[in-house]
């Protein structure tokens, strides 16, 4: 699925969120389901039991990163029921061969069991994490999160100016 492949395809996204002072947003380095530790998109035939895949997009993908709930938007995001926005995309590209993600979700903490599997996903996109002793000790210290979109929009223009597809949570489906 493209929505898929574009998410794989990238690295960091912006994160938006509310909190007592308004908007705010900010960049944080994710992962996503399955076998991206290269640069390269992750493969249709990603496995069905990789965490955020399977034959299709169904309850949606699962991107996790690292932040401490001590920042503003770590706080805002342990809030009860709180929402966010997000953008996927990378910097620099001409008007006619824009791609990026669109999405809304929610974010929420992860321990235990779906820690450490979230953060094996985590740290086969960004191996270098494991390389440094001093990296890996400080980022274990820190919470992971998990963000479950429950809408996405792929725009690329690369298949015509304007185009777009769009994945919706199906309505009943769980959150995680």
């Amino acid at each position: 699925m493209a929505i898929r492949r574009a998410l794989a395809a990238h690295t960091t996204l912006t994160l938006a969120y509310v909190d007592e002072d308004g908007p705010q947003a900010c960049a944080v380095l994710y992962a996503t389901g399955g076998t991206a530790a290269s640069s390269s998109p992750a493969p249709d035939h990603a496995p069905d039991s990789a965490p955020g895949y399977g034959p299709d997009l169904g309850s949606g993908p699962a991107l996790y990163f690292v932040t401490a709930t001590t920042t503003r938007h770590g706080r805002a995001l342990a809030e009860p029921d709180a929402r966010v926005a997000f953008t996927v995309q990378r910097d620099g590209q001409e008007w006619g061969e824009l791609t990026g993600i669109q999405g809304r979700g929610r974010c929420r903490i992860l321990a235990g069991a779906e820690r450490a599997a979230g953060w094996r996903v985590y740290t086969e996109r960004f191996p270098f994490v494991e390389q440094s002793d001093r990296l890996r000790d400080a980022l274990e210290r820190t919470t992971l999160w998990e963000l479950r979109p429950d809408w996405l929009r792929l725009i690329d223009n690369g298949q015509g100016f304007g185009h777009k597809e769009e994945w919706q949570r199906p309505e009943g489906r769980p959150l995680s």
